[in-house]
């Protein structure tokens, strides 16, 4: 028996595949809990409002395009090809992907590679057939159902394919010539459901604990000690979100110094705290941080 939809809740669709851990990791951090249910397919959420449904990205793009799901996680890439009039609402930064050209090492070696006719192979009709005029290529297109870099040579010249690491690429003799667009996993809304004053209240709340959530996944929190006369010359050192909390230690000995800071600059930023005088340094991991 199909489920009855309740008009008033978020249809949310959650990814399949390759980009469902992460996704599913960034809403347990947000302290949201998803329950499979017995078939697996329609999970549900810790909190209230959303009725959730697991899709393959691509269908999410069209289910959302539809209107019959209001929100969803899929990659950038297919809301391209699939031409879909989406809200991006959050960019995670998951699953980074390049929609690349690539062909055999040997062909682009030859300056005339290019001339044609060739054939293209990808799984991105849209995207690779707008590649192929963009560059005045005279050639055909074959469409691709996984898979695409074993086409060439025999099958097929140039492959237009997305890319995490290249090591598939480089494993079967290609080269990345030319980039089409990066990628990432992103939360999308359709247009009617941010319309709707209900559902826009619902996905804004969900989108705030996400954010936050991310934005903590880009900082730490560093706690030290330092004396009055390196105090100073220790908070021109942190390059923290507002400014940093400062609270005196018992016996008006020195402060404590408490701030928010980017992680990519711990390694760094130690050292120099270090040489200016803090003392007692604790680096320990954000949760969430709603600036």
């Amino acid at each position: 028996m199909t489920p009855k939809q309740r008009p008033e809740a978020v249809q949310f669709a959650l990814p399949k595949g390759r980009i469902k851990d992460g996704v599913l990791a960034l809403l347990s951090e947000a302290g949201i809990t998803v329950t499979n249910s017995v078939r697996g397919y329609r999970p549900t959420l810790s909190i209230p409002g959303f009725e959730t449904k697991m899709l393959k990205p691509q269908n999410i793009v069209e289910m959302l395009s539809c209107g019959t799901r209001d929100l969803g996680f899929a990659g950038a890439d297919w809301v391209l090809e699939k031409e879909a009039d989406l809200v991006e609402i959050i960019d995670t930064g998951l699953d980074p992907v390049r929609l690349i050209a690539a062909a055999p090492e040997a062909s682009l070696q030859n300056p005339d590679f290019l001339v044609g006719p060739l054939v293209v192979a990808s799984e991105y009709e849209v995207l690779a057939r707008r590649w192929i005029e963009s560059k005045g290529i005279s050639g055909s297109l074959v469409r691709t159902y996984g898979a695409t870099e074993v086409f060439p040579p025999e099958d097929a010249d140039i492959i237009v394919d997305n890319i995490a690491t290249g090591a598939t690429l480089r494993a079967n003799g290609l080269r990345v010539f030319d980039e089409l667009l990066q990628s990432s996993t992103r939360l999308y809304a359709s247009p009617q459901a941010m319309a709707n004053p209900v559902k826009r209240e619902l996905i804004d709340n969900l989108t705030l604990c996400l954010k936050a959530v991310i934005e903590a996944r880009t900082r730490a929190m560093i706690d030290l000690n330092v004396s009055p006369a390196a105090l100073e010359e220790v908070i021109d050192a942190l390059d923290c979100m507002r400014e940093p909390t400062v609270s005196g230690l018992h016996g008006s000995s020195g402060f404590a110094v408490r701030a928010a800071v980017k992680r990519r600059s711990i390694p760094s930023l130690i050292p120099q705290l270090k040489a200016r005088g803090a003392t007692d340094i604790v680096v320990s991991r954000c949760e969430q941080i709603v600036p």
